[in-house]
């Protein structure tokens, strides 16, 4: 005898609605957004910072003014997400509104801040400014702006101009009058040594260390941008010339590995192969930007990788569609022949 037709034909699985969820699941991890990275220029002479299309190089518009912000130096996104801008004339730096450009407040003064260039947010969290009129490095509360200390300040530093914290913790400062990067203490600010010179480096500012870990700096004099063994400070070549750079100031490594340099003698700024050196082309320009500066590269926004947009949606939905396939191949059972 057969068995009965309600046993011997388990519920059917809905195969369909598992094909069509799936393919949505694949076609929403596809069109995860992509992190768009913006290009902000400070525009000397007319007091703004200007944006650009981070990839393309092209105008988008005037970010940020007003606020009393007189000869923009330093430009820097903090762990707010808003933009703080050294104000060179006024000796201050300002916050913009991160996604608007809006002016917020005058952040950071006082503790005798004169002629503000270069800024950064350290490892501890705290907004370190070059202080170009007083040749050492100010230290104010990432939170409340609150003056705190005078954090660096001798070994012959003479017209500080730029600074970065290296991977080995300390503080690296430009030092135009001696042409060469001053090393202080990350943690004290106590003078280390003299880390970089040589290799013809003259009026050195911009200086960033690279993907490869070795110190890139702007040497303004030649127009040029040097390199240096990152660990020991030798001098290894000349990496950047040509592409008719002329007086250039400040460097960064965009989110594409390659290396932009601020050309105040051209009013542009030049992007070179991170790898090679190579010229690749006049990045960008326009827009009313007269006196290229600083530069900064908006922070990547993170977002969930595609396939795991695909896993996640795979693996709730199959969850699911099993869960429902069990309750009815019970329910048949129950009912019995």
């Amino acid at each position: 005898m057969s068995p009965p037709r309600s046993l011997s034909r388990p519920a059917p699985r809905p195969r369909g609605r598992l094909t069509l969820l799936l393919a949505m699941a694949g076609w929403l991890g596809g069109i995860a957004p992509e992190a768009r990275a913006d290009f902000f220029v400070g525009s000397f002479y007319t007091d703004e910072v200007l944006r650009y299309d981070g990839s393309t190089g092209a105008f988008l518009d005037t970010f940020a003014s007003g606020g009393g912000l007189s000869g923009p130096e330093g430009l820097v996104f903090g762990p707010d997400g808003h933009l703080y801008v050294s104000s060179r004339y006024t000796s201050e730096v300002l916050r913009y509104d991160g996604a608007t450009g809006a002016f917020l407040d005058t952040f950071a003064s006082g503790g005798g801040l004169n002629e503000p260039f270069d800024l950064a947010f350290g490892p501890d969290g705290h907004l370190y400014v070059v202080s170009g009129g007083t040749n050492d490095v100010k230290r104010y509360d990432g939170s409340t702006g609150a003056f705190l200390d005078t954090f660096a300040s001798g070994g012959g530093l003479d017209t500080p101009r730029v600074l970065a914290f290296g991977p080995d913790g300390h503080l690296y400062v430009s030092s135009v009058g001696t042409n060469d990067v001053r090393r202080y203490d990350g943690a004290t600010g106590s003078f280390l040594d003299t880390f970089a010179s040589g290799g013809d480096l003259s009026g050195p500012r911009g200086l960033a260390f690279g993907p490869d870990g070795h110190l890139y700096v702007v040497s303004t004099g030649t127009n040029e941008v040097k390199r240096y063994d990152g660990a020991t400070g030798a001098f290894l070549d000349t990496f950047v010339t040509g592409g008719d750079l002329s007086v250039p100031l400040i460097l960064v490594f965009g989110p594409d590995g390659n290396l932009y340099v601020s050309s105040f003698g051209t009013n542009d700024v030049k992007r070179y192969d991170g790898a090679s050196g190579a010229f690749l082309d006049s990045f960008a320009s326009g827009g009313g930007l007269n006196g290229p500066s600083f530069l900064a590269f908006t922070p990547p926004q993170p977002h969930p990788e595609p396939s795991s947009l695909v896993l996640l949606g795979v693996g709730l939905l199959g969850v699911g569609v099993r869960a429902r396939w069990r309750r009815a191949r019970r329910a048949v059972v129950a009912r019995g022949p």
